[in-house]
């Protein structure tokens, strides 16, 4: 009878631990970032489906918008979609500037004073957004930046 109840409880234990992997912690849609220099976007959810693009930009922001298993499905700054593979994904919120040129102030205000101005393509790390400004980090160059000038995690 131990016997019996102690294989009962660890298959209930399996079974729970089980399932809670299974889920994914995030609702979809949510942001992430590349965690590795060179990351390959894929067709489909495995190693078998080629490549459709190969991004080698550390930080690059992505928004997940798909999870299947250890594979997210993923939609870059133009709108391209593909399989990534959890490890290549970080939950650092980053940035891309979408503004042509992006004035980055001392302070989230428009009448603040610009210290550096970030173009198109700059790629920084978030650490909070409010009220339409973000503060951004470019390579430890910090300031504020327009919301609407990136594309990335501001919500």
């Amino acid at each position: 009878m131990k016997g019996y109840l102690l294989g009962a409880s660890i298959l209930a234990a399996l079974c729970v631990s089980g399932s809670a992997g299974a889920n994914p912690v995030k609702a979809v849609p949510y942001w992430a970032s590349l965690s590795h220099a060179e990351a390959r976007m894929r067709v489909g959810p495995s190693l078998d489906y080629p490549s459709n693009w190969v991004y080698r930009r550390r930080d690059l922001p992505v928004k997940v918008v798909q999870v299947l298993g250890l594979w997210r499905k993923v939609e870059d700054s133009t709108g391209a979609q593909g399989w990534m593979h959890v490890r290549l994904l970080s939950d650092a919120p980053t940035g891309i500037v979408t503004a042509d040129i992006a004035p980055m102030r001392t302070s989230p205000s428009a009448d603040a004073r610009a210290v550096f101005r970030a173009q198109r393509g700059v790629v920084g790390r978030i650490s909070s957004c409010s009220k339409g400004w973000c503060a951004f980090d470019v390579g430890g160059q910090k300031g504020f930046i327009r919301a609407d000038d990136i594309w990335g995690a501001t919500e």
